[in-house]
C-alpha cells in the first residue's frame, strides 16, 4: 500500500515562493494565472500488512510529528493499493 500526503499552506499564510512563481509564470507572458501556492508531495511505500484504518493512523501521526508544521500547514492523505 502506499499513503500519498499532499502538504499545502493553510489559507492566509503567506506564500513567498508562490508568489515568487507567480510573478515568473507573468514574466514568461502568462497573464491568466491569477494566483499560485506552493506545496509538498509525499509518497511512502507502507508495508503490506498494516490495515487502512492502522495505516491512516500511522501516516496521520507521522504528518503531525514530522511531515508537516500544523501552525501553518494542512495536509491530505490518501491511501491507494499497489
Amino acid at each position: 500500500m502506499k499513503a500519498h500526503v499532499y502538504v499545502t499552506l493553510k489559507a492566509g499564510v503567506l506564500d513567498a515562493a508562490g508568489k515568487a512563481v507567480l510573478g515568473g509564470l507573468h514574466a514568461m507572458e502568462y497573464p491568466e494565472v491569477e494566483s499560485v501556492r506552493l506545496g509538498r508531495f509525499i509518497e511512502m511505500e507502507l508495508a503490506d500488512d498494516l490495515g487502512q484504518e492502522e495505516a491512516s493512523s500511522r501516516v496521520q501521526e507521522m504528518c503531525d510529528r514530522l511531515l508537516a508544521n500544523t501552525v501553518i500547514e494542512q495536509y491530505r492523505i490518501e491511501l491507494v493499493e499497489g
